[in-house]
């Protein structure tokens, strides 16, 4: 059974979905309209995609394996889409869809096109994928590289993005006939041991000596932006939360920052490394309840 769609990809018929995208990658960038100027270059480059759009889909490769180019009429996908390309019964990508969406059934003789279907409905050019971004470009923006297609390029993040958010990046999408679609990132904010998100606020722990909290002092931390001091009082509890104002994350609608809060965490000596003459006193007076 011929099985021309992994000629098209220039890849074995048992190779592996990682192949499968690297061998895309490689060949998008070699005939890319934009980087090959021959002529024929932006038709290999939509029978790149097709077979890469099929290819990569679990359902339609699975279909496409069993069937092979009997759902092009026996065609070879080369011959196949130029023909679709050239006989005025829609674009490829749209007769694709169809006949994948709905099986090989009826369409293996689909090699004239000349049955009046009509598919007017343009192409999907638009990419949806998965970015997961540093917990500190969540918070106060910044630059992001990403790849797509085999293609890599900065992003712009807006600061205060969450988990969730979905970002639209202009003309980043599939490129075909001079139609470029556009890009949509759905955006994961990495987790850090050192920060936690409540809304737009910020909790951050951090130690305090037990001279700190027992007679107050200056204690020296490290945020997201800069080195700030924090006054200690006396009498500092445990898990005691001091409030730093607007140095959490942006709220993206009222551009108002939230606020970072300090969590104490007091530290204890280890009794072997006090003095012993301290250690006597202490067990002397202090309180035992």
């Amino acid at each position: 059974m011929s099985k021309s769609l992994y000629e098209t990809l220039e890849i074995a018929e048992n190779a592996s979905e990682s192949d499968i995208k690297k061998a895309y990658r490689k060949l998008a960038r070699q005939y890319h309209p934009d980087v090959n100027k021959d002529p024929s270059a932006e038709d290999k480059f939509k029978e790149i995609n097709s077979a890469y759009e099929i290819l990569s889909d679990k359902k339609k490769k699975q279909q496409y394996d069993m069937h092979g180019d009997s759902m092009f009429g026996g065609q070879n996908f080369h011959d196949f889409s130029r023909n679709a390309g050239g006989a005025g019964a829609g674009n490829l990508d749209d007769i694709l869809r169809e006949m994948f969406s709905q099986g090989a059934g009826g369409f293996g003789g689909a090699s004239g096109f000349g049955g009046g279907r009509g598919f007017a409905q343009e192409p999907n050019l638009d990419i949806e994928t998965s970015v997961t971004i540093p917990f500190i470009v969540s918070i106060l923006g910044g630059s992001h590289s990403v790849a797509v297609n085999g293609d890599r390029f900065d992003i712009k993040i807006p600061a205060g993005v969450k988990s969730g958010e979905k970002m639209r990046v202009k003309g980043k999408g599939h490129a075909q006939g001079g139609r470029a679609g556009d890009l949509f990132l759905k955006i994961t904010v990495a987790s850090t041991p050192d920060y936690e998100r409540e809304d737009n606020d910020l909790v951050k722990s951090f130690d305090v000596p037990l001279y700190a909290a027992l007679f107050g002092d200056k204690i020296t931390i490290e945020t997201l932006e800069k080195e700030i001091k924090l006054k200690v009082p006396q009498n500092t509890k445990n898990g005691q939360r001091f409030r730093v104002k607007e140095m959490g994350a942006m709220n993206r609608k009222t551009n108002v920052r939230g606020d970072l809060y300090l969590k104490a965490n007091i530290v204890l000596p280890k009794v072997d490394d006090l003095d012993e003459n301290l250690v006597e006193i202490m067990k002397e007076k202090l309180p035992k309840e």
